[in-house]
């Protein structure tokens, strides 16, 4: 059985991705989620809807012990299972400016990101090497290629991902084993909802919000054997407002 694992896969772009790694490219999918359990079944329905395949599994990604417990039981219980494909989507804000920024709001969006990059990434990597084969694919941000005002934070966490990539890419690159970060830009979510698209569009050339489709399309991609020869790169995806 030929899986992917999509963290933070419940909702918004990780929900589509799941989709289309399921039914584009015939994995079974390992939807994750923390907290919001109807979501993650919502999730799981659609991809049976469409004739694919997953299942539900549950870990906060930025709690090492409790990521090595779930992915471990996960690994006993189908030791048929070959996990090819890693997307760590999973990430949260705590926005605001630097000189208010709480200690707390400033380690639990690094958490989440990059350790969580670290915990999820490195349970599975040996098992890469072994199999010789994988696709590694880091979502982070238009916030962490040029930086946001009112997020440093989560700037600071998706910039550490982004080095994180491109030096990974280069120790693994001879297992076949690609490791990409997508970078979106304004992409119609929960994590956009409250934002003023009307206003921002001015100053997006593309004059739109982006899809999470379109973010998951570019994902499927990078997931799939087509993109055996991409690897360490940050693909921008954010109809031009950062190119």
């Amino acid at each position: 059985m030929k899986c992917a694992l999509v963290t933070g896969g419940s909702r918004g772009i990780g929900r589509a991705i799941c989709k289309k790694v399921a039914v584009e490219l015939g994995y079974h999918v390992l939807i994750n989620y923390q907290g919001n359990e109807e979501a993650a079944k919502e999730t799981l329905a659609i991809l049976e809807d469409e004739g694919a395949t997953g299942e539900i599994i549950k870990f906060n990604v930025g709690d090492p012990a409790e990521v090595k417990d779930a992915l471990q039981r996960w690994s006993e219980r189908h030791p048929e299972a070959v996990v090819e494909v890693i997307v760590n989507n999973a990430g949260i804000a705590r926005d605001g400016l630097f000189m208010w920024m709480s200690p707390e709001d400033w380690s639990s969006v690094l958490n989440v990101s990059l350790q969580g990059f670290y915990n999820v990434t490195h349970f599975f990597i040996q098992k890469l090497l072994r199999q010789r084969y994988g696709r590694i694919i880091n979502i982070v941000s238009v916030s962490g290629v040029k930086g946001t005002a009112g997020q440093v934070n989560y700037s600071a966490a998706k910039a550490g991902v982004v080095g994180a990539t491109k030096a990974l890419a280069q120790e693994i690159g001879k297992r076949n084993i690609t490791v990409n970060a997508v970078a979106p830009g304004f992409i119609r979510s929960d994590m956009t909802e409250g934002m003023d698209e009307k206003e921002l569009r001015k100053i997006i050339p593309a004059n739109r919000f982006g899809e999470a489709e379109e973010v998951a399309d570019l994902v499927c991609f990078l997931a799939s054997k087509k993109a055996g020869y991409i690897t360490g790169e940050v693909i921008n995806i954010n109809g031009g407002i950062y190119a």
